[in-house]
């Protein structure tokens, strides 16, 4: 019997991996594709295009040529998820351009004036250059301060009983009133202030007490807005669990509903000081201004920062480049005093989270 040998099969060819031949798109596919869009605005550039027509031109070659690459490799659909993305990140980048525009402007006019003098002296006497911020900066916090005293406890009370106990009518009015002051002008609530305080204290009252309460006035919507909505997060099995173990329902309040919710209430806090760090109408009714440190919010005008660079803006003097360079330190200052809120509400969010092993 005699056997015929077959050929052995011949080892299997190493095909290179591009990420194409399974379907996928490379890593390097979209960074490539957005450089060589660059590359198109740049050569339309140089070749004598307007800025703005190379600028349209780049992104309207990454919107066309990477969901159309991505079509011819991957299908339909994820050629769509691509575009999508696509359409989402050039929106996000035209919202951000102009915040990063305007903290560039900001710190590039600002940061040659914001020296030790501008942070520890005020402008007692001063009238070319020198002087410094330090009675604004000591006004702006201190009314800030006291607003934020007078807001927080009133805003989250106010959240609690209409997510906790309010119904019926009363939750509705409140409700109601809480919509229509969001939208209150700045400048009605100094009024209001003002027309308070004149009332005891007769028309030429200027203090920094009536400008945190009319900040207040500003400040206790929002509080009561961004609790409430943190408020309805929190789960209702958490409040049956301790429901379920006797604990009161104030207690539960307390001990869990507040405490789950407060790294949010912290951002909303943050943001709703945001709000009215920045208000110059109000503290120009009632708070006024003043030359000198004034660290007493019942006696005596205050200056603030907002006011403080309104004046050095619009009235800079006999020599205007140096008020004008006070205004843009002291905006600097206030942003400056804006991010550090920010990073604190941010760490104190980190601290009050609910840790989870997932």
């Amino acid at each position: 019997m005699t056997t015929t040998a077959t050929p052995t099969d011949s080892p299997p060819q190493p095909v290179l991996d591009t990420g194409m031949t399974r379907g996928i798109l490379p890593r390097w596919a979209v960074p490539a594709v957005v450089a060589g869009a660059v590359a198109v605005g740049l050569v339309a550039w140089l070749a004598g295009v307007a800025v703005p027509m190379a600028v349209v031109c780049a992104v309207l070659l990454i919107v066309l040529a990477l969901p159309l690459l991505s079509w011819r490799v991957e299908g339909a659909r994820r050629a769509k998820d691509r575009f999508v993305t696509v359409v989402v990140s050039i929106a996000f980048s035209l919202a951000i351009l102009p915040l990063l525009s305007l903290l560039f402007t900001v710190a590039s006019n600002g940061i040659g004036r914001l020296d030790g003098e501008f942070l520890t002296s005020d402008m007692r006497g001063v009238l070319g250059p020198g002087g410094g911020a330090l009675h604004a900066i000591v006004g702006t916090l201190l009314i800030t301060g006291a607003a934020t005293v007078i807001s927080v406890p009133i805003g989250v009370m106010c959240a609690v009983y209409l997510v906790e106990y309010g119904k019926g009518r009363l939750a509705r009015s409140v409700t109601l009133l809480v919509d229509v002051m969001t939208g209150i002008p700045s400048i009605v609530a100094g009024l209001f202030a003002f027309a308070l305080f004149a009332i005891f204290f007769g028309p030429s009252i200027r203090f920094g007490i009536g400008g945190a309460v009319a900040l207040s006035v500003l400040m206790i919507p929002v509080v009561v807005r961004s609790v409430e909505e943190m408020l309805k997060l929190v789960p209702n099995e958490l409040r049956e669990a301790s429901y379920a173990l006797g604990v009161p329902k104030w207690r539960t309040v307390i001990k869990v509903v507040l405490r789950t919710a407060a790294a949010g209430i912290a951002t909303g806090v943050t943001i709703a000081i945001a709000r009215v760090i920045g208000e110059t109408a109000p503290l120009l009714i009632i708070a006024g201004s003043t030359t000198r440190v004034n660290s007493d919010l019942f006696d005596g005008r205050m200056s603030s920062l907002p006011i403080f660079t309104y004046y050095s803006y619009s009235i800079p003097g006999a020599q205007p480049e140096f008020g004008v360079d006070r205004a843009w330190a002291a905006a600097l200052t206030l942003f400056i005093i804006v991010m550090g809120l920010n990073l604190i509400a941010r760490a104190i969010s980190h601290y009050f989270t609910i840790k989870t092993n997932r």
